[in-house]
């Protein structure tokens, strides 16, 4: 089996994950991290192998990387993908894509030009309820979808926000938890019901004061295929209660996924994810039985595998191995850039107080 050249760029919480999925593939060869704080990339190396390097630049010349994955913080994505695209590297980058359009698009252009792959971390569209709801609405069996709902009632304290300096400022985040804690389930939404026509939202802070951005969001939308969608999402909700995607069709049948319970996981923070992600919807004709079936086998499977770090690994594998067959990776760059602009979308809405018409410009 052909193997890449792997590193990491960044060395914070969600980076461990990552080093250990690049470590234990088939299709990589780990051999560098990077980080401006050396130490930390110097932690890495002694832990997971390879070298390390405090530039970036530096790594790409001598570590000769073919595929980079980069767990910076979200505003610092761009420069690290033009770099590395330029050196000829595919580029993996954890959500969100960037903290802007224009960035995303900066970093879409430089793969292009390169000829190189780019992805986008969504590694929940991997869990098993996801992939049987994709598989139901692909093969018919709810009809076309036309209703999609994202509900996430979570929870961030105030040493959350203090973890990080850039954290819970427009400057520095771009958003709060429209940018940051939603990307996931906007992905899956879009991705279940199809192309997007308009936005139209608002965005509150409601009980986090020491912050500038979003703690609650709420949107409709409508579809290119005629369906619409609702979002409420926040973490304002003390302990956090569940977040959830359902998808409602047009014969009436409606599939669903619970993919967190309670707070959503904070990398690095969290520990193990301890409540599995699972179908707590399943109305298709003659399936409605095997709801409990498929939630007996889901949290079979949790127990024999992290879902904290199976389902990162499962997409970094599926990356590589795009990269290596000279595809599109399930999870593209361009997929990443719409989460960006549902989100962005959201804010222009409130600005202006109408609606957003898709595709926005950067």
């Amino acid at each position: 089996m052909k193997r890449l050249r792997t590193v990491v760029i960044g060395c914070g919480k969600v980076a461990g994950i990552h080093a250990e999925a690049l470590r234990d593939a088939p299709e990589s060869e780990l051999v560098g991290f990077c980080d401006r704080d050396v130490a930390r990339a110097e932690a890495f190396a002694k832990k997971f192998g390879g070298r390390a390097f405090a530039d970036l630049n530096e790594m790409l010349r001598e570590a000769r990387p073919e595929a980079v994955v980069i767990c910076t913080p979200h505003p610092l994505h761009v420069d690290a993908c033009e770099e590395a695209a330029a050196a000829g590297a595919h580029v993996l980058v954890e959500k969100p894509m960037a903290a802007s359009l224009a960035d995303c698009d900066r970093m879409i252009d430089a793969a292009e030009n390169a000829g190189v792959r780019l992805g986008v971390i969504s590694q929940r569209r991997f869990y098993e309820p996801v992939k049987r709801m994709k598989a139901a609405i692909d093969g018919g069996k709810i009809g076309s979808p036309v209703l999609g709902v994202f509900q996430m009632y979570s929870w961030r304290d105030e040493a959350y926000y203090a973890s990080d300096p850039w954290r819970g400022t427009w400057e520095g985040e771009g958003g709060g938890v429209l940018v940051n804690q939603s990307p996931h389930q906007l992905d899956l939404l879009q991705w279940l019901m199809g192309p997007i026509e308009e936005v139209s939202g608002y965005w509150a802070n409601v009980n986090h004061p020491s912050v500038e951005v979003d703690d609650t969001a709420v949107a409709t939308i409508r579809f290119k295929s005629g369906g619409l969608g609702a979002i409420v999402t926040s973490v304002s909700q003390k302990p956090g209660i569940y977040t959830k995607v359902h998808i409602h069709g047009s014969n009436g049948a409606s599939v669903g996924v619970e993919t967190d319970s309670g707070a959503t996981f904070v990398a690095g923070v969290s520990g193990e994810v301890d409540d599995p992600p699972v179908n707590d919807v399943w109305t298709v004709p003659g399936e409605d039985h095997l709801l409990a079936e498929f939630e007996a086998e889901d949290r079979r499977l949790a127990k024999e595998r992290s879902v904290t770090k199976y389902y990162h690994a499962e997409q970094i594998r599926e990356f590589l191995q795009a990269a290596i067959a000279g595809r599109e990776p399930l999870v593209t760059g361009r997929d990443g850039r719409i989460v960006v602009e549902m989100a962005q979308a959201i804010y222009r809405s409130q600005e202006t107080g109408r609606p957003v018409k898709f595709p926005l410009r950067s």
